[in-house]
């Protein structure tokens, strides 16, 4: 099966090697601040990112939410049971079925789920300006890119979960 890789994904490439390793980097230091706000409550990534995404679809079924995350019912139950304990996501039965339960955020959790956006957006704004080009073209870029290294198959479902294709470069 390694046979069939190309030299540039078996490291012959250098300059992807260091898109990979910039990857990894931005990655580290896009995560540090959240982190460090998660961890004064015993909170991690997996809590940050139920958060992220009950608070950006308020009622939420949990159904829905393990989709998004592509975890697994055990996984995300310890997170989230902590969630609910912690008083940061309200869990409360479906109206119309009994079997499935809806997250909301509590003032608690939106202004934690707030916080650690807050910080996320400004390190992204800053990023985007950061050479002086056009944050609009750039961010534009930024989509098209990020959106292409999410699988085929989970576009359309990313695409409608976010509520917007990728921006197309402004002329």
């Amino acid at each position: 099966m390694a046979d069939d890789v190309d030299d540039g994904a078996r490291g012959g490439d250098e300059s992807l090697i260091t898109l990979v390793e910039l990857l990894f980097f931005a990655y580290r230091d896009f995560t540090a601040e959240a982190d460090a706000i998660l961890e004064k409550d015993g909170l991690g990534r997996a809590h940050h990112r139920v958060l992220h995404f009950v608070r950006r679809q308020p009622d939420l079924r949990v159904t829905d939410l393990l989709a998004i995350l592509k975890i697994t019912k055990q996984s995300l139950a310890r997170v989230l049971n902590e969630l609910i304990e912690g008083g940061w996501i309200d869990s409360r039965i479906d109206g119309e079925d009994r079997r499935a339960r809806r997250l909301t955020l509590t003032d608690k959790g939106n202004a934690l789920a707030e916080r650690l956006a807050h910080h996320q957006i400004d390190q992204i704004s800053r990023a985007l300006r950061a050479d002086g080009q056009s944050a609009g073209a750039r961010e534009a870029d930024l989509r098209r890119f990020l959106f292409a290294l999410i699988a085929a198959d989970e576009r359309a479902h990313v695409q409608a979960l976010i509520g917007a294709p990728p921006k197309q470069p402004e002329p």
